[in-house]
């Protein structure tokens, strides 16, 4: 075995891994505040992605000043979305409200690239496309970059845990009844979780869009978070780095050492084979907590 290439795919991967990460945290937020699955996190970071380019290319606003544009737009979205559309489902089956995202989801999908174009929108990050060689290996600059500010801003999120919204978003995860009594706004605490879940979405989809570009394929990204979220835990924000790394390692070493024998397409399966394992084995994943319920 060639050991370069297979430490060239296992840096890059997990690079690639942790920007895949963004997108799961916003699952994780949201299902740690609500317990609901959010299947729209994909055409959320889609819709971060455009709105940037929006600002950006069609608006002549500078790059920092569009990011913060998008920013603060979606988070409205992702208040509107929790305020409008989720909480008039409040009592109503959990498949219900699992089904509205991926409604949302896919109305996004089409939407928005119908309105703004299909065609790959160019985002220019300012960062070079020249490698770094790290003595045989050779790492994309782009990911490296890309994945380091993925990783501080999911550390960042972290440490948002120990603030004082932090705590009440803790405390509506562990117990929303509980979390009435004391006098926390439940809804305001869930419609927050969507807003920053907006948040890290955005951050994914400008990555990702000045890496490769901004059209409706962003929204695919949905099934590789879903796998992070799931291998990592439901519940846990530590899960996401290390699940994130795992799943980006799987991912370049198999396209590396898997799509010369099959002919290509790997990649894109990992993350199923994932999701289907972690769930056969372990349902809660590596660092989620394990609901027992008496029967």
């Amino acid at each position: 075995m060639d050991l370069s290439l297979f430490g060239e795919l296992a840096i890059n991967g997990a690079l690639v891994g942790l920007m895949y990460g963004l997108v799961a945290l916003g699952i994780v937020l949201i299902y740690r505040t609500s317990g609901i699955a959010n299947l729209a996190q994909g055409a959320l970071a889609m819709c971060g992605g455009y709105l940037t380019w929006l600002g950006a290319g069609l608006l002549g606003f500078p790059l920092a000043v569009a990011i913060v544009l998008a920013i603060g737009a979606m988070f409205l979205v992702g208040l509107v979305i929790e305020r409008v559309a989720l909480r008039r489902l409040t009592g109503q089956p959990m498949i219900m409200i699992i089904m509205l995202t991926l409604g949302i989801e896919i109305m996004l999908r089409g939407l928005v690239p119908g309105t703004l174009g299909s065609a790959a929108k160019r985002l220019d990050l300012g960062i070079s496309a020249d490698p770094i060689f790290l003595g045989d290996m050779l790492i994309s600059r782009v990911y490296l970059v890309s994945g380091g500010i993925a990783l501080a801003l999911i550390v960042a999120t972290l440490l948002l845990f120990y603030s004082r919204m932090g705590i009440m978003l803790r405390a509506v995860s562990d117990d929303q009844v509980a979390s009435w009594s004391v006098g926390i706004r439940v809804e305001r605490a869930i419609g927050f979780a969507w807003g920053l879940a907006a948040i890290s979405a955005t951050a994914a989809g400008v990555l990702w869009g000045g890496s490769q570009g901004v059209d409706w394929t962003l929204s695919l990204l949905l099934v590789k978070a879903l796998a992070i979220a799931i291998l990592g835990g439901l519940d846990s924000i530590v899960g996401i780095i290390v699940a994130s790394i795992i799943v980006g390692v799987c991912e370049g070493l198999a396209s590396g050492f898997l799509d010369p024998l099959v002919g290509g397409g790997t990649r894109d399966v990992v993350a199923s084979v994932i999701i289907v394992i972690t769930l056969l084995l372990k349902p809660e994943g590596l660092f989620g907590r394990e609901h027992i319920q008496r029967v």
